[in-house]
């Protein structure tokens, strides 16, 4: 098997095709990227045999700004028989995967491929049958195996491999389920939440996200992003000069400042989250995260740069490296990680987390 498949949401194949190209440049693995305009996946072709495992195991997934999954694949099954579509599949996997953990067939996050959602669910069980018999999974579920997976683009087409669990989603489709609150005052409630799960481990949950930590929404209104925070007792600056959700001021834990989101000082020296969804140009965000953190006001951040039409990719990786060189400057060790997430559109979400102090190497305060 010599190609990566990359997971990524519809209308950005290109962007996740550039980043795939130049991550696998860096380790000195070369080939070409296949595009489909709204798939909702890449197909990248390594010259190398050996060198498609190579880039699963050696590019971080976490590196990874505009792709949800990242499997090794073999060449496109087609015209799978009806009337027997598992064997050609065993066979594929036959001497390439053995013992694994799992069994995931899915599909693209496109709207003609949910259409095999229904089929994929009763084909699951027989073939996690076969698979087992083959040994090709173990006869339990283990995390610690690699990931078989079965992604079907059309009826009787599909793509086999595999994915390694310790450099992937654990997400099925890499797209966390999670269900909209009905008290919460806004969907953009999710893109927080989601942002938790990918960018927080679930054991430092409640370190990082303890009660009774201050946190700071810059342009809250109406609350959506402030009512996650308020979820986990989290007393809440929310700065905006529109209204926020009366459910959320009726709980006594959300001060609200009318003030330009720009120009606010957070009024205490303890604040331990910074959170923004402001519509403004990605670099006029980047370097007011930046000023938070170079400042000290904040410990970590999670905040969204809205993309422009064109060069997206190329705006993303500007403006972190912009930041990444600001904190450098400044003597702040920090970790920066970005993602599109399912619930983003038009935007790809950041998070910092300030691990070391300017001087003297002291670790920061937690």
């Amino acid at each position: 098997m010599n190609k990566v498949l990359l997971y990524c949401r519809p209308g950005f194949e290109k962007e996740c095709a550039a980043e795939i190209s130049a991550k696998a440049a860096e380790r000195e693995i070369y080939g070409f990227p296949r595009v489909k305009e709204n798939s909702g996946y890449v197909l990248f072709e390594c010259y190398q045999f050996e060198d498609a495992e190579r880039l699963a195991r050696e590019l971080p997934f976490d590196d990874l700004i505009f792709a949800r999954q990242m499997l090794v694949v073999g060449e496109l099954l087609r015209d799978l028989p009806q009337e027997d579509r598992i064997t050609p599949i065993v066979g594929m996997l036959t001497g390439v995967v053995e013992k694994g953990g799992e069994l995931r067939v899915e599909v693209p996050d496109t709207n003609e491929a949910k259409e095999l959602t229904k089929f994929c669910r009763k084909f699951t069980v027989p073939l996690r049958t076969a698979l087992r018999e083959s040994k090709i999974l173990l006869n339990y579920e283990s995390p610690k195996r690699p990931v078989v997976h079965v992604f079907f683009i059309a009826p009787g087409t599909c793509y086999v491999g595999y994915s390694l669990p310790e450099n992937s989603s654990p997400f099925y489709m890499g797209i966390p389920r999670l269900k909209f609150p009905s008290d919460a005052p806004s969907r953009s409630t999710l893109k927080l939440e989601e942002a938790f799960h990918v960018f927080i481990p679930a054991d430092e949950w409640d370190e990082r996200l303890a009660s009774g930590m201050y946190a700071v929404d810059l342009g809250a209104c109406p609350g959506g992003w402030t009512y996650q925070l308020v979820q986990r007792s989290m007393m809440v600056y929310a700065v905006d000069n529109g209204p926020m959700a009366p459910s959320l001021m009726d709980t006594g834990q959300v001060m609200h400042e009318r003030a330009d989101g720009f120009k606010f000082r957070p009024p205490r020296t303890n604040i331990s989250w910074l959170v923004c969804d402001m519509v403004e140009k990605p670099v006029r965000v980047a370097n007011l995260m930046t000023d938070w953190l170079v400042n000290g006001w904040c410990r970590e951040a999670i905040f969204n740069l809205k993309l422009p039409m064109k060069k997206r990719y190329e705006e993303v990786t500007q403006n972190l490296a912009m930041i990444q060189e600001r904190l450098n400057e400044n003597g702040i060790n920090a970790q920066i990680r970005a993602r599109q997430l399912y619930h983003d559109r038009e935007e790809v979400t950041v998070h910092i987390r300030r691990i070391w102090a300017a001087a003297g190497g002291r670790r920061d305060e937690r």
